[in-house]
């Protein structure tokens, strides 16, 4: 794949449950983990989903009224880490104030590589390790209670206590080709 295509899953252009306040949320196509209970089992194949240009969905971004910031999931983000930081960086030369959370089946030592810690500087929180599911204790922007919420800059730090003890919920878009289910679900929950 061109290192200047990235490869979406899907986009939800604002919700209001994926951090704090209207957020522009974009998942990535292809995961290496297979974490059980998975809620989006669809992206893990490594296969090309919706291919975006960077600068495509930089426009797509920065067209979006009213959003605070962008949450970034997936599937895996780090495996396009490179294409997402320069993402990030073309946003941000544009527009500085948006914030940015990634979710990451990583731990934070293990996201070493040049790609990664480029792509680590362009992040406000990131939020690591693997979803368990047993561990899923229905609080925080967390799947599950072994995850590690990590604030890399200031910009959020005023809702920490939302990181680690809001209700989840769920929001659902009627999109043309069905609905997309954007949260963190409780442990027990079933389509």
């Amino acid at each position: 794949m061109s290192e200047n295509l990235l490869n979406i899953a899907e986009v939800c252009p604002v919700s209001e449950n994926l951090g704090p306040g209207k957020r522009f949320v974009l998942w990535v196509q292809g995961c290496p983990f297979s974490c059980p209970g998975c809620v989006s089992p669809n992206w893990i194949p490594f296969q090309s989903a919706q291919l975006f240009t960077i600068e495509q969905m930089a426009q797509q971004i920065l067209s979006t009224q009213g959003i605070e910031g962008i949450t970034i999931s997936g599937g895996e983000p780090f495996m396009q880490a490179a294409r997402l930081a320069k993402l990030i960086q073309v946003i941000k030369a544009v527009n500085p104030d948006l914030n940015v959370i990634v979710f990451t089946g990583f731990e934070q030592s293990q996201l070493v590589w040049k790609d990664a810690q480029e792509f680590l500087a362009q992040i406000d929180v990131v939020i690591t390790g693997l979803y368990v599911q047993k561990h899923n204790d229905g609080k925080g922007l967390r799947g599950s209670s072994n995850q590690k919420i990590i604030f890399l800059t200031e910009a959020l730090t005023p809702y920490e206590e939302e990181f680690y003890q809001s209700r989840k919920n769920l929001e659902f878009h009627v999109q043309k080709d069905g609905v997309l289910m954007v949260g963190i679900p409780q442990k027990d929950f079933k389509w």
